[in-house]
């Protein structure tokens, strides 16, 4: 970056960073102690960005990551299932598809406006048709719901389909941010919105506040919604393993701590600055543990990488503890968010 962007950026972040003020909590009095001052500089004003809702490139590239986590999971779990029905075949070919539109739209302004959005909607949707699907397999298997928590636990996982659509949403909302060295305040809307009149966008206002990082709340309830599925699928895959080690436990335990806490910042601010970044960031060192617990559990399968694929498919689903990090990251998004107006 040169110096010129650099102090452009600078002078944009510094808005934000003066109306924050006096209200720092104590993650970022922590940063203040540990690092050095100028990187707790640099620090700040990349927070200020986030806060200012100028972090789209970061942002798509995230929801590009993601989706190869997801798409992944969810095309071994349908080989499970010897892709049975051709709406299996749905899901690997987005989590694609979203891959490189999120990739794309980090590069570019234009493909974030356009192609991202337009995919995310998609995917976005076929998570939801997924999810009507997988209730109908469950009711479809012997007593159907009339044994609910067997079939659930023996049937299709119930909330996966839900969990493919985070990197969905994290493209949807990725789509509607400026990039990081916009101006605070630009005059230019994105295609997205030049598509619509201004009478319409007057009605929305919630597009513009998305675009200057006003949207705690809805991350808020986006990471209680996504906590709790990726909590429900925590429970009923460790129960079919009789929670036989004691980490197992873990992920049902902090789910609910970090939904509270996602809950609680819908009323209060100073749980959005205090209890939200501190049991988002233990959701995401529980999912890297997860995932080596995971990774590991594959390795000590018959065969260990001498048969990768037939162990990665039939093993423990490897990719699943960073699914649930992924829901800590969009609750620590939206502890940097500011409140809606």
């Amino acid at each position: 970056m040169s110096s010129a962007v650099s102090t452009r950026v600078s002078r944009a972040a510094r808005a934000v960073i003066a109306e924050r003020g006096a209200e720092k909590s104590w993650p970022d009095k922590f940063l203040d102690r540990v690092f050095p001052s100028r990187l707790a500089r640099e620090i700040e004003v990349a927070e200020a960005h986030i806060r200012s809702g100028r972090f789209q490139r970061s942002l798509s590239a995230l929801a590009g990551a993601s989706s190869v986590l997801a798409g992944a999971e969810v095309a071994y779990e349908h080989y499970r299932g010897s892709y049975g029905q051709q709406i299996m075949y749905t899901p690997p070919i987005l989590g694609g598809a979203m891959t490189i539109a999120g990739i794309w739209g980090a590069f570019s302004r234009r493909a974030a406006q356009t192609v991202l959005p337009w995919t995310s909607a998609i995917t976005l949707l076929d998570g939801i048709i997924g999810f009507i699907f997988h209730i109908r397999g469950i009711a479809r298997k012997p007593g159907g719901w009339r044994l609910p928590i067997t079939n659930i636990i023996m049937g299709p996982p119930i909330f996966a389909p839900l969990l493919f659509g985070v990197s969905a949403y994290l493209g949807l909302v990725a789509s509607f941010l400026r990039r990081e060295t916009a101006p605070v305040i630009e005059k230019r809307k994105p295609r997205i919105l030049s598509l619509c009149s201004d009478q319409i966008e007057a009605h929305h206002p919630w597009t513009m506040e998305l675009r200057e990082g006003r949207f705690q709340k809805h991350l808020a309830v986006a990471t209680a919604v996504g906590t709790f599925c990726t909590g429900a699928e925590a429970l009923y895959s460790h129960y079919k393993n009789n929670f036989r080690y004691l980490a197992q436990w873990t992920p049902v335990i902090v789910s609910p701590l970090l939904i509270g806490s996602a809950v609680a910042t819908l009323r209060s601010p100073k749980a959005a600055r205090t209890w939200l970044p501190a049991m988002s960031a233990v959701a995401i060192v529980n999912g890297g543990i997860g995932f080596f617990y995971h990774a590991r559990g594959v390795l000590r399968r018959p065969g260990g990488m001498k048969k990768p694929l037939y162990n990665i498919v039939y093993g423990p689903p490897v990719f699943a503890p960073l699914l649930f990090a992924a829901c800590g990251t969009i609750g620590l998004l939206a502890s940097l968010m500011r409140r809606e107006k």
